[in-house]
């Protein structure tokens, strides 16, 4: 049998879990602690971070930071805020990651596959062509061709400009 060395997934697999809500926790932490919690944004009633286990390089997630489970419980300024920040993603997936495509998507509840179940968010995600090889189809892996910290540097700044 072939390995494939993914030493970055250790800290998933072996993770105990965050007690309470992960996002709840992220979007009650220091700004400060922004950088090391890859938050790109905390607007108003919502943040956008950077997924620590992407499917692909700029995976993104956008959540509010009230503990809503779907959208019919969340405001309008959060929906609203959510919108905007897909606005934002699509303008830096397009400027400076350069990207071809974008899918974007929520699962609500366990049963729609949600990983965080209980809290919405938005996942956005940049596409290119061929993006996707025989290491998804055959072996279930991805293949990621950027560190989380780079992602971040290259496009924290039109998050910051708020486009």
């Amino acid at each position: 049998m072939n390995r494939l060395w993914a030493p970055w997934r250790y800290g998933y697999v072996t993770s105990p879990g965050t007690p309470g809500c992960l996002f709840c926790g992220i979007g009650a932490d220091e700004p400060g602690r922004d950088r090391d919690n890859l938050v790109l944004l905390r607007g108003e009633t919502c943040f956008a971070l950077l997924n620590r286990f992407p499917y692909i390089n700029g995976h993104l997630m956008l959540v509010p930071f009230r503990h809503v489970p779907d959208f019919t419980s969340a405001s309008r300024e959060e929906v609203g805020e959510l919108m905007e920040m897909v606005r934002l993603a699509e303008k830096a997936f397009h400027d400076v990651m350069k990207c071809q495509g974008i899918n974007g998507g929520w699962n609500i509840g366990s049963a729609a596959g949600a990983g965080v179940p209980g809290h919405l968010h938005l996942h956005v995600l940049p596409r290119w062509s061929g993006d996707t090889n025989f290491m998804s189809a055959v072996g279930g892996v991805r293949v990621l061709s950027q560190s989380l910290e780079e992602t971040w540097e290259r496009i924290a700044p039109v998050f910051g400009d708020r486009g």
